[in-house]
């Protein structure tokens, strides 16, 4: 008998999915990171997580979201052959209305980050559409159906590499993974993709995201194949490298790692790495004809109590009155709470104020003396100040930096994860600094922010120019005025740790 599958159940359930990953983690991904939390023995990784964990919980009282970037929207669905679709638009229509439905929705808008003409005018479509879709014509009378949003900053990291048959997997991802650097917000985890063509190692790295965090109940069964192997053997050593909580330095860089293969062709091994970030979004429903899908939430009290211990040595920083002479003081590492006024501006931003410069126009705002967040924020809802705004990927902006430092007089930045060599020779050059919020706190990150304006640019919609007012936002000296940067420090200090067993 064939099964009707309605076409606003399925634009509703994605919708509804779409909306429910968007401020709840997968319970299984939660109780990882706090295990990573309880044994971690790195003050500023296990702050990291901390807030991670906190912002987690935030984000499912007040439903919003786990982070600003909201993310590309991925949909696999394995389509029964005995299904027949009730509706006047194409399936691929459906799903991408079930995405703008969600992206659109006015007591928890996401923030929409796709652009059409990727190489040319890169225009933002408005709405998140279109996602990434993949079919597979399976046996059955239902629709099963996987929904992902994916952010930019861990897809950025995606590794591919066609190695020769003899080539080690094992060696090639450790290789990899340092140089992912932490833009892709560690603790996560990493779907490893195997065989096939290139595409097909790529697209199985992406499945295999999908899988719940189970790495601890392998290590007690044993590896039953050569993919479980692998998995045991990437989780060990991929956390000896010692990159730690946003790459701090620390104990654990990865909740797990996932293997998928595929035969292959005699003459290649395709390989590919694809990371999940510390905001890991992706939920499972079957359409079956009796309706559109209904996701059981989780409950709070499964969320751990985690409160932030914050130590002596925390400085209090004005941001209005801050001098050069005092940020010279600053040491990697140094944790601060940053009071005051503060720009914001990323990629778009950064692009046009070079622009200007380059053509000896004044810019639309002083930057004088100022500090600039690389963020692009979700638009507010109710009595919001600002949605959440968690920081971007710094080392986008560090073709910028050094202009931005020489002609208008920043004085220090604020971003996510490390700083690359063009970035840090610049601030060196210019002592000035480089500080770090967490990735994946974006919403406990926005409480800290007490007003906002639009000063700039504000056809760039989340990449115009805002000046935020803050009060005690949590940052952590990352590069300071000398170019020493705690991204090497770290690592390198913990790596040694773990290989003399000191941890």
């Amino acid at each position: 008998m064939t099964t009707v599958i309605r076409q606003d159940d399925l634009i509703s359930s994605v919708a509804d999915a779409l909306q429910f990953i968007s401020y709840y983690h997968p319970l299984n991904f939660i109780q990882a990171v706090h295990q990573a939390y309880e044994k971690e023995a790195n003050p500023a990784a296990r702050d990291a997580i901390a807030q991670i964990l906190i912002n987690s919980r935030m984000c499912a009282e007040g439903h919003r979201p786990i982070c600003q970037d909201t993310g590309i929207v991925t949909v696999f669905l394995n389509v029964g052959m005995d299904v027949s679709w009730q509706g006047d638009m194409s399936v691929t229509d459906m799903v991408n209305e079930g995405i703008r439905r969600a992206y659109q929705h006015p007591e928890n808008t996401l923030r929409a980050s796709i652009m059409a003409d990727p190489d040319g005018a890169r225009r933002n479509t408005g709405d998140n559409t279109p996602g990434v879709i993949h079919y597979d014509i399976v046996p059955g009378d239902s629709v099963e159906i996987h929904v992902a949003a994916k952010g930019g900053g861990s897809e950025a990291k995606a590794k591919f590499a066609m190695l020769n048959p003899s080539d080690s997997v094992v060696e090639w991802v450790l290789k990899m993974v340092p140089l992912m650097g932490a833009g892709w917000c560690p603790p996560g985890m990493l779907g490893i993709g195997i065989g096939g063509t290139a595409e097909k190692a790529m697209l199985l790295a992406k499945e295999a995201l999908l899988e719940p965090v189970n790495i601890q109940a392998l290590m007690e069964r044993g590896a039953e194949n050569r993919a479980e192997e692998l998995r045991l053997e990437l989780y060990d050593k991929v956390n000896r490298l010692g990159i730690g909580a946003q790459g701090l330095g620390g104990l654990t860089t990865v909740l797990d790692v996932k293997v998928r293969d595929f035969p292959s062709h005699a003459a290649n091994k395709a390989v590919a790495i694809i990371p999940n970030c510390a905001a890991t979004r992706h939920a499972h429903f079957t359409l079956d004809g009796s309706g559109p899908a209904r996701l059981q939430p989780p409950r709070l009290e499964d969320w751990p109590q985690v409160t932030r211990v914050v130590g002596g040595n925390v400085k209090r920083v004005n941001l209005d009155t801050i001098t050069r002479e005092d940020i010279a003081t600053w040491k990697p590492g140094d944790s601060l709470l940053l009071n005051g006024k503060m720009l914001t501006g990323r990629d778009a931003a950064h692009k046009r104020m070079t622009d200007m410069l380059a053509a000896g126009e004044e810019l639309p705002v002083d930057l004088e003396g100022r500090f600039i967040y690389y963020v692009g924020p979700v638009d507010p809802v109710g009595d919001e100040v600002v949605g959440p705004a968690g920081p971007t990927t710094a080392t986008r902006m560090d073709k910028f930096t050094r202009t931005m430092l020489e002609q208008t007089g920043l004085m220090g930045m604020i971003g996510k994860a490390e700083r690359g060599p063009t970035g840090i020779e610049a601030i060196r050059d210019n002592k000035a600094v480089y500080l770090m919020a967490v990735g994946g706190a974006a919403y406990l990150v926005s409480q800290a922010i007490k007003a906002s304006r639009v000063l700039a640019f504000p056809e760039l919609g989340m990449e115009a120019v805002y000046e935020f007012e803050v009060h005690d936002m949590p940052v952590t000296v990352a590069v300071d005025v000398n170019g020493e940067s705690i991204h090497q420090i770290g690592p390198e200090k913990w790596r040694l740790k773990i290989r003399n067993g000191q941890e």
